[in-house]
């Protein structure tokens, strides 16, 4: 089918989606487990619904990252070169995909979710700045780029990925792991979409609405994070895991 075919009701729906996973996607991750299935159950096909996802992902992940910079947060000059790393995790992840049927991994959806809410569930307090585990580069040459591997392969929850291995391996509090994931995030999602629209899996009539929404959400979720407490962020991560878990499993036996 051709965007040109989905209803206005339905391209509605699409931009409201979009604005609730980029607010969720900046505080905790995972946006793409709500916006992939809207996309599938709008009649797009898997493939495209990946690209699509990721033509949209980009704005909100690419809002995030400039409103974060520009307020001093982050610091681009420290990132490039881990955001170059998950770049090209990416881009060749996405090229693999063209070659093989994406729908193979959809049993990575359970597993995603259950390790990444087991870990925060039991990860203990993560406020402060911890002891790295692995050096700046070491960490960039092995752990982004295989994080940016798995999203220009399958997608969602990489910002959640970001997350845990920014407290459990670089010893950063949550609040500055979910800031540094959004830098990644961007990264990885660019290369896999350049991928995407060179393939013409990209359908850009709704992608551009749902740019839109993703902008407002991330717009109004880059705010929530500088004030949040990063107790509630945990919480949020186990919450919003579980809820999504579930609503798989519904999915699989209706």
């Amino acid at each position: 089918m051709s965007s040109e075919e989905i209803s206005l009701g339905v391209i509605l729906l699409l931009f409201i989606i979009a604005v609730i996973a980029a607010y969720v996607d900046v505080l905790v991750g995972g946006g793409g487990l709500l916006t992939i299935p809207a996309l599938m159950l709008a009649g797009v096909p898997i493939i495209s619904a990946l690209g699509t996802n990721k033509l949209q992902a980009v704005a909100g992940s690419a809002t995030a990252t400039t409103k974060l910079i520009v307020a001093g947060h982050l610091s681009f000059a420290k990132l490039r070169w881990w955001m170059l790393a998950s770049f090209i995790g990416s881009v060749v992840a996405t090229l693999i995909l063209q070659k093989i049927d994406p729908s193979a991994f959809n049993w990575m959806i359970p597993l995603v979710i259950v390790c990444i809410a087991t870990y925060f569930l039991f990860a203990g307090k993560t406020q402060v700045q911890g002891k790295p585990r692995l050096s700046r580069k070491v960490y960039g040459a092995t752990v982004v780029p295989l994080i940016g591997f798995y999203d220009g392969m399958f997608g969602p929850a990489t910002g959640s990925f970001f997350v845990m291995a920014g407290t459990g391996l670089r010893g950063s509090s949550i609040v500055k792991a979910t800031m540094v994931a959004k830098s990644l995030n961007f990264a990885s999602n660019l290369g896999s979409l350049l991928i995407f629209t060179w393939f013409g899996k990209v359908y850009f009539a709704i992608g551009v609405v749902m740019i839109i929404g993703q902008v407002v959400g991330a717009s109004l979720g880059t705010k929530m994070l500088l004030s949040i407490d990063p107790s509630i962020l945990r919480r949020l991560v186990v919450v919003m895991s579980f809820l999504i878990l579930l609503s798989w499993m519904l999915k699989e036996l209706l």
